[in-house]
């Protein structure tokens, strides 16, 4: 069992005791990269509300999330097609899975 870390970070001046498996420094991170977030919301002046501008900050981070994980998978996929080019040219030519010529 792991020990959690406990954490206290502070989020447009409102404290909160994060308990986490993560470590202090990468939870302080993850903290401000979400206030830096909010204050970029708040700062378009369309929204006051610190509570509509953290629901709009959260989902502009689940879109980076998004696209993230959408670039991972095609990389992998690009890398994983690289290899099996590869393996296939160090193959016998009947078990390359190419027509017979």
């Amino acid at each position: 069992m792991t020990k959690k870390n406990l954490v206290r970070v502070s989020i447009l001046s409102e404290e909160y005791a994060i308990r986490s498996d993560a470590s202090p420094e990468h939870t302080r991170a993850v903290a401000a990269y979400l206030e830096d977030a909010i204050k970029r919301v708040l700062d378009t002046g369309s929204v006051v509300e610190t509570n509509r501008a953290t629901m709009l900050a959260a989902l502009q981070i689940t879109g980076e999330l998004f696209e993230s994980r959408s670039e991972g998978d095609s990389d992998i996929v690009r890398r994983i097609q690289g290899l099996s080019a590869e393996v296939r040219r160090l193959l016998p030519p009947g078990k390359r899975g190419e027509p017979a010529a």
